[in-house]
């Protein structure tokens, strides 16, 4: 299967996923304030906590070792959840939450899923987002799988901090990053309680061994390469450099960083530019905090000023505010409030919610719609909260939920008494502020910022306050919102939808309503049939709610809202059905906070049930600007565009519509549909190792475990609000086009006949949208030449092909004319596309087929012992060659390390 080069005598092997910032910063070579927290639903277990310190520290001197002394963990919090037993020597969180956690211990939801993974959503070299392990891997249960702890967490650290990929690709198991790993292909089958073990065949069409086919490595080796490979195995301490890596391997590292190595994409990030080498043989002891995540306390830290006069801004706010503190305040938490114009004044001192009682009080205190007046003074305001905290708790780890017009410049006086207090600042901007302080409280603090315009209709204020969950307590315990919508009517009409509650949800269920000119007629009707009339209606609000008692009914609920010419909002929420089942939940988020024009955004929404990503949802994303106007983009999992993986779970897409300077909000719809299911993690996860060859022995271990696809035949509906953004520059109107089409990834050729079916997504005529003009697709026997000189490579005549529309399948069959072809011949092949102002996508990955002059023989699987360069030379048939470079290959490993 491998091209054998007779001039150079070379042997090519194959190898084959809203969260907060991250509060990690990197002092010189240690990475300082890792925070890693347990999971809520992990069982207590003290032994934990000692095993994680014992992972950081073999993980900091593997790292160490790996990055040519570069790297180490330096400093390392633990978040301990509330519900184990409370200790001397735990510290309370200040900036540290779930939500901004590095990596989380987590307990799968499907049993026997404990695979380690990644949020990684974004290209190579861009960051992921957290890593997950369990405590399965922590404790050391799953070393003959993936090898010492330590070095798992280095796999996914080098995916979560330098944005690099899997150098296995389980579709071809058979090819690796560095030649030296040795070891078999074999097929391990079970069927009625037992298993067998036997041989792989070859394809006789293409050459290929069989799917289930899979390699088996000697357990005893001596190459060290390559870490993003196999890093099970214990002579495997580095990472594959430009010398080692094979280009030719078929698996996601290649294909998203342009055929680099590792060590390459490390060298090119930010980390490495500004860090130099250490001279110690081994690092600095990593430094522990154990700290415990205790009662939610929260100050609403409410702007009264005069500007707050504008509009409805007031009532709209109270209406925000009464919903929060109904349905989305967690019971037990601590909850104050103050207001602020140019002075501050305390509403209500902390109260402990522990029923409705402490909820209405708490709503009795909020301002009315007639006390605005005076001046803003935001640094007043978050004074007097921390005197409010202060008087029963520290300020560290407390929540200040900043409500205001951002009309004050003097923010950045009470910086360092924000970033001293250790308290987070959540803000929430209402009208077209772009005050940029307001950004840095939250950014400093590890808070949410969000924003809603003047826009009624698009619910914004209301979805702001219900995105302030708490992010520390279990999911099963969060509000999770199931719809958020408006209508604003001309004339006397209806307000009609439906909404799915499926067996996950359906406890402490509410349905609201707003208006802002008289009261509609309001009905609810549930799957049997039962109409729910009895809304509580706070007049002076514009308000009412319906609370469903127990747990709502599964299936299909209706809702009806008749109503004279008006805007009406309807905003319903619920929470899981059973504390031990995770609900359907969907989050949300740009890729970045800020971007001037031309730069493109894009959007990232991750479907999930617990662990689970969800796969086939319809995923919708609601972008509104400051001037509220709204544009919808349908997000897609294709793998195509801006979604950098198939199937994940994640949908992303690229929003070029940008209309105005200033902040711009996100919403993201999910809609669970007959054909969405679950899955396993598939991408960015950590091989699973079936097995090793030890004295001769073939050990398998256990088959990876599958997941249940199966869905509530119901469907589901959920909705989240990915926070804020910036853009600057709009300069759309007067602007030639500046968007090329994306790059093609997922390009993909056969053989049949002699002819060449290439298929791939299509891009669009800007990024994912759109048409493009045509396609340039080239061909050649040499990859280097193709990847590096794709101009000078052999063009594919592609007069008749016309590009379909962006994410349309695309299919093209051509015979290859201009190529000597022999038999084993290897062609590679690549396509860009170009749009009407000859704008062309970056290279695509690049393809690779494998020609014969006549059908390949069968070949029986190589024995164990030898390598996998000629167990894949095999499979191609070129018997002939075998022993000459069976000898090459114990001569040139007994005298050089092996390179491509």
């Amino acid at each position: 299967m491998v091209p054998f080069k007779m001039p150079i005598l070379v042997l090519t092997l194959y190898l084959l996923r809203g969260a907060g910032a991250s509060l990690i910063k990197l002092n010189g070579n240690g990475y300082e304030d890792v925070v890693i927290a347990i999971d809520p639903n992990v069982p207590e277990d003290e032994k934990l906590i000692q095993q994680i310190e014992d992972m950081i520290s073999e993980a900091s001197t593997y790292l160490y070792r790996a990055t040519e002394k570069r790297f180490y963990f330096e400093s390392v919090s633990i978040l301990i959840p509330k519900t184990w037993q409370p200790k001397s020597d735990y510290e309370k969180p200040k900036h540290e939450t779930y939500k901004n956690a590095d990596i989380i211990i987590e307990v799968p939801n499907s049993p026997g899923n404990d695979i380690p993974r990644n949020d990684q959503f974004g290209k190579c070299g861009e960051r992921g987002e957290r890593i997950y392990l369990t405590p399965r891997i922590i404790r050391g249960e799953m070393l003959n799988v993936f090898g010492p702890k330590g070095k798992v967490l280095v796999h996914e650290w080098a995916h979560f901090r330098w944005g690099v990929f899997e150098e296995y690709n389980e579709d071809n198991p058979f090819y690796q990053c560095s030649e030296g790993i040795t070891g078999t292909n074999k097929v391990y089958t079970c069927s009625g309680g037992s298993c067998s073990i036997r041989d792989c065949w070859t394809d006789p069409k293409t050459g290929k061994l069989n799917k289930d086919c899979m390699f088996i490595p000697h357990k005893v080796q001596s190459e060290k390469a390559s870490i993003m490979f196999m890093q099970s195995i214990d002579s495997v301490v580095e990472f594959c450099t430009e010398k080692n890596h094979n280009r030719f391997a078929p698996n996601l590292q290649n294909k998203m960083c342009y055929l680099k190595s590792t060590w390459e994409v490390i060298q090119d990030s930010e980390d490495y530019k500004k860090s130099t080498p250490m001279m110690a043989a081994e690092p600095p002891k990593s430094r522990f905090s154990l700290k415990q995540i205790g009662e939610r306390i929260l100050v609403l830290v409410i702007d009264t000023s005069r500007s707050m006069k504008v509009g409805n801004r007031l009532n709209r706010l109270r209406q925000a505010l009464q919903f929060f503190l109904l349905q989305i305040i967690e019971k037990g938490s601590w909850t104050g409030i103050v207001t602020f114009d140019s002075s501050a004044t305390i509403q209500s001192e902390l109260m402990q919610i522990e029923s409705d009682v402490q909820r209405k009080t708490l709503i009795s205190r909020l301002p009315t719609v007639t006390v605005a007046g005076g001046g803003t003074h935001i640094c007043s305001g978050l004074r007097t909260a921390f005197m409010v905290v202060k008087k029963k708790f520290l300020t560290d780890g407390s929540e200040m939920a900043l409500l205001t017009d951002g009309e004050d410049n003097t923010t950045n006086t009470c910086f360092e008494e924000v970033k001293q207090s250790g308290a987070i600042i959540h803000t929430i901007v209402l009208g077209p502020s772009t005050e940029k302080g307001l950004e840095k409280l939250s950014e400093m603090t590890g808070g949410m910022k969000t924003t809603a315009t003047d826009n009624v209709q698009n619910n914004g204020l209301i979805d702001a306050f219900s995105a302030l969950s708490s992010g520390n307590a279990a999911i099963t315990q969060r509000s999770i919102k199931l719809e958020s919508k408006g209508i604003t009517l001309t004339n006397e009409g209806w307000m009609n939808g439906t909404v799915i509650f499926d067996n996950t949800v359906g406890k402490d269920t509410l349905f609201l309503v707003t208006w802002t000119a008289q009261q509609p007629e309001m009905f609810v009707t549930d799957p049997s049939g039962n109409i729910y009339k009895n809304f509580a209606v706070e007049t002076s609000s514009q308000m009412a709610y319906l609370q469903i008692p127990n747990t709502a009914q599964v299936g299909i609920w209706t809702y009806s809202l008749k109503s004279s010419a008006q805007t009406l909002t309807l905003t319903i929420t619920s929470r899981a059905a059973n504390p031990t089942v995770p609900p359907f939940t969907v989050d949300s988020r740009m890729h970045k906070d800020t971007s001037s024009f031309p730069s493109p955004m894009i959007v990232y929404a991750e479907v999930h049930q617990g662990s689970l990503p969800i796969l086939g949802a319809n995923v919708t994303a609601l972008i509104e600007s400051a001037d509220g106007t709204t544009v919808t983009l349908q997000l897609l999992d294709n793998g195509a565009g801006a979604d950098s993986f198939k199937n994940d779970g994640v949908y992303s897409r690229y929003f070029l519509g940008y209309k105005t300077d200033g902040q711009y909000s996100l919403k993201v719809r999910a809609l669970g549909r007959t054909n969405t299911q679950r899955s396993r993690s598939q991408v960015n996860r950590a091989m699973y190792v079936q097995g090793s060859i030890n004295q001769g022995q073939v050990q398998v271990n256990k088959p990876e475990p599958t997941v249940s696809p199966g869905m509530p035949q119901t469907g589901f509906n959920t909705v989240a609000s990915g926070g804020s953004f910036y853009i600057s520059n709009p300069d759309v109107l007067d602007t030639p086009d500046v968007f090329p089409p994306s790059r093609i990834r997922d390009l993909d050729a056969s053989v049949e006949k002699g002819h060449i079916p290439l298929t791939w997504t299509a891009p669009g005529d800007d990024f994912d949208t759109g048409r493009a003009d045509r396609y340039i697709i080239r061909m050649s026997k040499d990859l280097p030449t193709l990847s590096s000189y794709f101009d000078s490579a052999l063009q594919v005549n592609t007069d008749n092909l016309i590009p379909n529309y962006a994410n349309s399948k695309e299919v093209f069959v051509f015979k290859p004319k201009g190529l000597r072809i022999e038999n084993g011949t290897v062609i590679y092949l690549a396509i860009k596309a170009v749009d009407k102002a000859n704008l062309m996508s970056p290279i695509s990955n690049i393809a690779q087929v494998y020609m014969f002059t006549s059908s390949p023989k069968d070949q029986n699987d190589s024995s164990p012992g030898t390598s996998i360069s000629i167990i894949v030379l095999s499979v191609v048939g070129i018997l002939v060659a075998i022993a000459i470079i069976a000898c090459v290959i114990v001569y040139l490993l007994s005298n050089t390390r092996t390179q491509d």
